[in-house]
């Protein structure tokens, strides 16, 4: 017997939308927060992708575990990958938790992805794909179960073409795609 879940309607609830194309968008959101892939959000500056981020964590069985951001866009490239990895082995005085390790069982929600540093894009490809990583100055491997939510106002399969962003990390996070563009007419807004 085959039982299908529906996504917790209280979780899209917040979300105010007028046009049909929003509303349509929001009913792929609720669709698209029960399956426990990684998903892109591609759309306009202020189009509510953090917003639809949040709701599709909530909805999710993810739900009761943290939901965290980075904001590819704001850090260096140094700082990028202490904040995501953490800094120095586990029990040491000086060590820190990273957000990979921080929100294990929860969402990582990456804002404006397109921004994020070749050397970072293959560090974060390795997380996708087998869920392990390093902290810095640490040998000890850490295992996680994350999901990655990614945002972006850039075209990234024009980026692929032109080797601006790597193909195989664009194919990782683009398992669920959906477009906020198509309806930005209408903003996302609680």
């Amino acid at each position: 017997i085959s039982v299908f879940k529906k996504a917790n309607e209280n979780d899209f609830n917040g979300i105010q939308t007028n046009s049909s194309a929003m509303r349509k968008l929001i009913r792929e959101a609720k669709r698209m927060a029960l399956l426990d892939s990684s998903m892109l959000i591609v759309g306009e500056t202020g189009t509510g992708k953090e917003l639809l981020a949040r709701a599709c964590h909530a909805a999710s069985d993810r739900a009761d575990k943290p939901f965290m951001t980075l904001s590819c866009a704001a850090l260096p490239d140094d700082a990028a990958e202490t904040e995501l990895f953490g800094a120095g082995a586990a029990g040491q005085a000086n060590s820190k938790r990273g957000i990979f390790e921080s929100a294990d069982g929860g969402t990582i929600f990456f804002d404006e992805v397109g921004e994020m540093s070749a050397k970072l894009q293959t560090k974060v490809l390795r997380v996708i794909q087998d869920g392990t990583f390093r902290r810095i100055d640490d040998e000890q491997e850490i295992k996680v179960n994350v999901r990655i939510i990614g945002s972006t106002n850039r075209d990234l399969l024009n980026m692929v073409s032109l080797g601006e962003f790597r193909e195989d990390l664009y194919y990782r996070l683009n398992v669920c795609l959906l477009y906020t563009s198509d309806a930005a007419d209408d903003l996302l807004c609680v």
